[in-house]
């Protein structure tokens, strides 16, 4: 006998469907190059308004999302791998891919807000480094997109395992935020997450993509006009 218990919020599951599909449009237009610039780096901004609202989630989210579960990893992470693992929410293998994921993402947002193509594209925050910088950081975005991929395909390859081999569909459990679990083995519901707390998190969310799309900085005054000679 099995029990449907909520694990993942609302809040939750729409910011992983919403990165989800993110990611994959920046990898794409990426690639693609070209016009879809402009829109890889509509993504970008977007991208950034998500790991921003995940900050703050892990913060003020319900239980099983909250950056606390990373805490116990020294122990939970042993015990993970004895087989005497039990909780809810990722397991510890889970939390650190996740930590990745975010870390490496974070990483391409900052750098993509500065990077320059030599050709036509700049990132919105462009302005605030010298061109050195901004050169050194594009040629790492560039390198750091094959990093966001080999997580993607470890993270594909992970709900592949649990389906086949533990029979268990985490993709179904981020559709309904419900996760089965053996009755003689019940976990908590999540609580937490209220809707103040959500407001506070989206308000996060709305200043990082005010502050990332380099609109508060000032335009430079137009180069001087050279005067020509009147002999």
């Amino acid at each position: 006998m099995t029990l449907h218990i909520r694990i993942w919020d609302l809040p939750t599951r729409v910011f992983h469907w919403s990165l989800a599909l993110s990611v994959i449009g920046a990898l794409v237009t990426g690639w693609s190059g070209g016009n879809w610039m402009v829109w890889h780096g509509r993504l970008g901004l977007l991208i950034a308004g998500l790991l921003a609202f995940r900050l703050a989630w892990g913060v003020l989210g319900s239980t099983y999302v909250r950056f606390g579960q990373v805490l116990r990893l020294p122990r939970s992470l042993p015990a993970y791998l004895r087989g005497e693992w039990h909780g809810g929410g990722h397991n510890p293998l889970g939390w650190l891919s996740v930590l990745a994921m975010l870390a490496a993402l974070g990483f391409q947002v900052a750098s993509g807000l500065v990077a320059n193509d030599d050709i036509a594209f700049t990132g919105p925050l462009y302005r605030l480094v010298d061109s050195e910088t901004s050169s050194r950081l594009t040629s790492l975005h560039r390198q750091g997109l094959w990093l966001v991929v080999a997580l993607v395909v470890l993270h594909l390859a992970a709900l592949l395992f649990y389906r086949l081999v533990r029979g268990e569909n985490l993709i179904e459990a981020m559709l309904h935020g419900k996760r089965r679990v053996p009755a003689n083995r019940p976990i908590k519901p999540a609580s937490g997450g209220s809707l103040p707390a959500l407001i506070v998190a989206l308000a996060i969310a709305a200043a990082t993509l005010w502050a990332a799309n380099g609109s508060w900085i000032p335009t430079p005054p137009p180069a001087p006009v050279q005067s020509t000679p009147a002999w």
